[in-house]
């Protein structure tokens, strides 16, 4: 991405890829919105998805908490529930802070 850019909404992401692969917009709508389909089918099911790389996206279990309710400053419990997850591969990491030369 070049530099000042503080964040891009699927709409750009679309333009972009389609921009740099010569690929009509609907089709790489299409394809971006398969992908997502696809990986959170999968999370859905109790799966994981590994793009080598870039990253893991998997589903975490979450414990039943205590907590605060912040307007009321009452107690309350927060039930478990199962959350997406997403960890970074090491060349994502890599090209986000890169590593010190030896």
């Amino acid at each position: 991405m070049a530099s000042g850019i503080k964040s891009i909404g699927k709409t750009d992401l679309i333009e972009r890829i389609a921009k740099n692969t010569g690929l009509e917009k609907t089709k790489v709508k299409a394809v971006l919105d398969d992908i997502l389909v696809t990986i959170t089918k999968t999370l859905k099911k109790g799966g994981k998805v590994q793009l080598t790389g870039f990253g893991n996206f998997s589903v975490a279990k979450r414990k039943r908490r205590s907590g605060v309710n912040p307007k009321t400053g009452e107690k309350i419990i927060i039930a478990a529930r199962k959350v997406p997850k997403f960890t970074p591969g090491k060349a994502l990491k890599d090209a986000i802070h890169p590593p010190k030369p030896k």
